[in-house]
């Protein structure tokens, strides 16, 4: 049983879609407990799903007739799927098999649930239920960050042995922890109720009114993490440097330019946060002078005196009320040997280091990093920066939770 009480706040009305695996049998347990908990929940199956369970047992469970059919002569006499959408308050598929991900994820509307899917504004969320090998397939992955980076919520799975005999993640996530997640109207996620400010992309440093040095940063690492964050429950920050990024949904963007400009923002945000995660490429030098008329082509040479930019990592570090400060290091030689350094000279909190010699970082959509800190190292392999973000951000929430203990952290701001 859910330690909810029937009367917690959440969502009033429930559209649960039921999809056509063996765990569409738990999806009648989740009716019950949303249920009790005061909710009114509309069943809409698929034709797969009606094949494990049937929806007489859905409509005792609700009190409500259950819809399957898109082509119901009835209910779409007044185009009754678009008032199913509109009627809706949370939008969520238990359990949802790796075909109906894949479907989500590539916009179809070919049964009455994916349409209901597409034309509802309400939150979706999606508890995975499948074989492991089919969850960790390099289709299910790609097609579950594509509906992560839309801002579907995903529950799940849980990991353990499976109807098919095997052992693995994809097991569909307990009826009591899909209803606990509803109503505590976030995933209890490791960053659960953290303030979490993340850089990302490069800075632009001007040099006259159309000429600036810059960096090959496309943002795309500190994007991912800023999503992989939410997912984990946090509250988000974003200080975008000038990328062609849509803003995760759920993150608070702010876009600056220049190191000054994203020095300025970031102190103004970090004040409350928990943990900062610099992972933009900010200009570690600027043109001590930016000319206000573009400079004419003129001479065989022209020399561009630099002066230091503002060190955001480290005068974030240096906070008397400091968050975990997370760094980033691109090294193109000696990488373990330079982010050490980096480390200990920012007394930073973590570093995550990558080999960027060789165009194997900018301009990709995989990464590897090696992830370092005063007492560890970790290294985590190559792969999409979306899983590896998530990858990351659990090592982060690892770290804090150790780290929350010591002085040198400040209290965490009461939510």
């Amino acid at each position: 049983m859910s330690n909810l009480p029937p009367t917690s706040p959440g969502p009033r009305r429930v559209l649960l879609g039921v999809t056509g695996g063996i765990a569409a049998y738990k999806a009648a347990e989740v009716v019950r407990l949303l249920r009790a908990h005061g909710a009114d929940v509309q069943v809409v199956m698929t034709d797969g799903a009606t094949q494990f369970v049937t929806p007489l047992t859905f409509q005792a469970l609700s009190g409500r007739p259950v819809r399957t059919e898109l082509w119901d002569a009835q209910a779409e006499a007044a185009m009754g799927h678009i008032e199913l959408a509109r009627w809706a308050d949370l939008v969520l598929i238990a359990p949802a098999t790796a075909d109906f991900i894949a479907r989500l994820a590539h916009g179809r509307a070919d049964d009455l649930l994916s349409t209901l899917c597409l034309a509802t504004t309400a939150p979706v969320w999606v508890a995975p239920a499948m074989n492991h090998r089919m969850w960790v397939h390099d289709a299910t992955r790609s097609n579950v960050d594509l509906l992560r980076a839309r801002g579907v919520r995903m529950l799940g799975p849980a990991s353990g042995a499976q109807a098919c005999g095997e052992t693995g993640p994809g097991r569909l996530m307990e009826p009591e922890d899909i209803v606990a997640a509803v109503y505590a109207g976030e995933l209890a996620g490791p960053l659960a109720g953290r303030h979490v400010v993340i850089t990302a992309g490069p800075t632009r440093e001007a040099v006259d009114p159309v000429r600036f040095i810059s960096n090959r940063s496309s943002g795309k690492m500190g994007f991912a993490i800023a999503a992989a964050a939410r997912d984990a429950g946090a509250r988000v920050t974003l200080v975008a440097g000038p990328v062609v990024l849509p803003t995760p949904p759920g993150v608070t963007r702010h876009d600056v330019e220049s190191a000054a400009q994203m020095y300025d923002r970031v102190l103004a945000s970090v004040a409350d946060a928990d943990i900062y995660i610099g992972a933009a490429a900010v200009a570690d030098y600027r043109p001590v002078t930016c000319a206000d008329r573009k400079i004419k082509k003129t001479a065989d040479c022209l020399e561009i005196a630099l002066t230091r930019a503002p060190d955001i990592l480290a005068s974030v570090s240096a906070l008397p009320r400091r968050p975990f400060v997370v760094g980033f290091a691109a090294e193109t030689n000696d990488v373990e040997r330079h982010a050490r350094d980096k480390l200990v000279r920012k007394n930073l909190d973590l570093i995550a280091a990558n080999d960027v010699s060789e165009g194997r970082v900018f301009d990709r959509d995989d990464n590897a990093l090696l992830v370092l800190w005063p007492a560890g190292r970790r290294e985590l392999q190559q792969k999409n920066k979306c899983e590896l973000a998530r990858e990351l951000v659990d090592l982060i929430a690892e770290r804090y939770a150790e780290a929350a203990v010591g002085a040198r952290l400040k209290p965490v701001a009461s939510q």
